[in-house]
């Protein structure tokens, strides 16, 4: 069979598409017999519950160059039950995907065509299947676009927003079986990154699965609803069944490496390898190579210890760099290694004023670009560097890293050096003079004491907020850490109750000029430095607040600009502008970046990288390594 497959692209797209296939230069020998069975499904072929692994697999199946074995369990620990989800962002099967160096390549499709930015043709493998063995064909495609993201029940406030352009959707055209083609007038270059995302943009669905939940499809909903007999509503249920990236359904088939078998609540998840699943290294094994993953919830604060126990086989979540040394120390005597991965986040520890407050006071003193500043330049960070991360960490804003080609020192130190007496000068500047216990005072007379507010998941954010409360309280602020359950603290922050938060900054921190520089604008409620403009934006201006801050508009603007730009330079010199704009105004005020993050690999666990970069997106945390080709040894 012929593996080679060229992505054709006709015009520049905006994005970084690979030319070849990961696969691109391996090949299998002609015929069935190029195929090795998988030791663990040879009794169900034998018993013919199971069709052999030549008929399992697509005509032509994507070859990885790997080498491993068959075989093994994986043990990973989790910290909730929704965590299970974490199947899909570790096995990242996408239609496209990145590939290690950040290139989008096919995956799940077998070729991508693009021209001009906005004509998208995917090709799909011929002969895929579902991991209950059902076509997966176009018609999966056609289902989701007319009878999902296009049902007013199902999807009340229509398709995706990535799916939109200028409020405009796609002409979505089903060509035959395998090819599917989406156009739209102007381009869109977030179409593929959100395809190739960590929670990504599922624009298909399992037809033959979920049409039984539908009532175009089954009669007897129908009727039901029609007389007013149905216990709860059609939509309702099938929007249960259908949640593909929840994976907390283990009847809903899947293309993932593994497929989930446990049905939530649980404290043990056990997902088993996927009898159809696409990719096959050079020898003809298909992958993965491991046949089962088992995800235990345990507490998010307990998971360190256990990994150093040994209870753990592959573990980086809920694992932070003061872990590292007990790590090291427990090492040999319970056989694993502790990696240490680069983290590519524009910080990794930064503070979110949230300009939204509802505290009218406290909101216009955050909105003082004057006041940002002197918290910033209040901060040293080569204290918190030297005291936590061993001077390991970079000290910087929340910017792009050293790593990316759009980086400038100066989006990195300006504002961020510690200077107290500027810091000093700056908020005298600001009107917030001193009382006689040398604390400022707000405009309306009470005490600068500013609450931070954390999600209470991690007792290195506890640490950097106390060195941080003594470097303030010399510039006559009173600092005073607030926890709270993570679902409790982003309600707070979008509601505007919190006046400051502290989380990662930037997802992307290596970002190239031809990747969406969204982030940067107000565009997403989860920007918790302005939830309420990037609520106002997702819903286009039905909640939330329109951006008042002339700085914040002029992003939203740059994003959209960014968008229709036709160069690579062009997109490049936006890319510039609107860092500029977040190292002069300090949105959100970054202490550290580039925290190495402690990865526990169990000795038997093999194939997975001595070094990596350790990112949610793009990166999908292990997913751009593949851990369909981990094996056991």
């Amino acid at each position: 069979m012929n593996t080679k497959h060229r992505i054709h692209i006709v015009a520049p797209t905006g994005l970084r598409l690979g030319v070849w296939l990961l696969a691109g230069a391996l090949a299998l020998p002609a015929g069935a017999a190029s195929f090795v069975e998988t030791p663990l499904l040879a009794s169900d072929v034998s018993a013919k519950t199971l069709p052999p692994v030549s008929e399992r697999v697509p005509q032509a199946p994507l070859v990885v160059k790997t080498t491993g074995k068959s075989g093994g369990s994986l043990r990973m620990l989790i910290g909730r039950t929704r965590d299970v989800r974490l199947l899909v962002v570790y096995g990242y099967a996408r239609l496209v995907g990145y590939d290690t160096h950040f290139n989008i390549v096919p995956d799940i499709a077998e070729s991508l065509d693009v021209k001009d930015g906005r004509i998208f043709t995917f090709k799909l493998r011929p002969g895929h299947k579902w991991s209950d063995g059902k076509p997966f064909t176009s018609e999966d495609f056609r289902y989701y676009w007319e009878d999902v993201a296009n049902n007013a029940e199902l999807s009340p406030s229509g398709p995706p927003r990535e799916m939109l352009v200028d409020g405009q959707p796609p002409k979505v055209e089903i060509i035959d079986k395998t090819t599917v083609r989406y156009s739209w007038a102007k381009p869109n270059r977030d179409f593929l990154p959100r395809i190739a995302g960590t929670s990504p943009l599922f624009i298909y669905r399992p037809a033959h699965y979920l049409k039984k939940f539908h009532k175009k499809y089954n009669a007897k909903i129908a009727k039901a609803e029609q007389d007013g007999s149905a216990k709860r509503g059609w939509a309702r249920t099938h929007n249960k069944q259908d949640n593909m990236y929840r994976f907390d359904n283990p009847d809903l088939p899947t293309l993932q490496p593994w497929m989930n078998t446990t049905k939530p609540p649980a404290d043990r998840f056990v997902a088993s390898r996927n009898p159809f699943f696409h990719r096959v290294d050079a020898q003809g094994n298909q992958l993965p190579y491991i046949d089962r993953v088992e995800m235990l919830v345990a507490d998010g604060k307990l998971i360190p210890a256990k990994a150093g126990a040994g209870e753990a086989d592959l573990q980086a979540r809920d694992i932070q760099f003061n872990n590292y040394t007990f790590l090291k120390k427990s090492e040999k005597q319970n056989e694993f290694r502790t990696l240490l991965w680069r983290t590519a986040k524009g910080s990794h520890f930064a503070l979110f004023p949230n300009l939204n407050a509802n505290d009218a006071v406290w909101r216009k003193v955050m909105r003082d670009v004057r006041v940002r500043r002197a918290l910033s330049m209040a901060i040293d960070r080569s204290l918190v560097n030297n005291v936590l991360y061993f001077g390991l960490a970079i000290e910087a804003n929340n910017t792009v890293l050293p790593d990316s080609p759009l980086y400038k020192e100066s989006y990195q130190k300006r504002w961020a050096n510690f200077d107290r007496s500027a810091a000093n000068k700056l908020l005298d500047a600001a009107g917030l003079k001193r009382g006689a216990d040398g604390i400022r005072r707000l405009p309306d007379g009470r005490p600068m004491e500013l609450i931070v507010e954390t999600a209470g998941e991690s007792t290195e954010q506890t640490d950097i907020l106390e060195l941080i409360r003594e470097m303030w309280r010399e510039v006559g602020i009173k600092l005073y850490s607030k926890p709270s359950q993570r679902e409790v603290f982003r309600n707070r922050i979008f509601s505007g109750e919190t006046l400051m938060s502290v989380w990662s900054g930037f997802e992307n921190g290596i970002p190239t000029a031809n990747m969406s520089p969204e982030e940067l604008a107000p565009t997403n409620q989860q920007q918790l430095q302005w939830p309420k403009f990037g609520q106002y934006y997702e819903t286009s201006g039905k909640s939330g607040e329109a951006p008042d801050i002339p700085e914040a508009v002029q992003l939203l603007k740059d994003a959209a600009a960014w968008n229709a730009a036709d160069t690579p330079e062009a997109r490049a010199a936006i890319w510039h502008r609107m860092l500029e704009i977040h190292a002069e105004q300090q949105f959100a005020i970054g202490v550290v970046s580039g925290v190495p993050q402690p990865v526990v690999v169990r000795n038997q666990v093999q194939g997975v990288p001595e070094k990596g970069i350790y990112n949610w997106d793009p990166g999908a945390f292990f997913g751009v390594y593949r851990p369909d080709t981990f094996w056991m040894r």
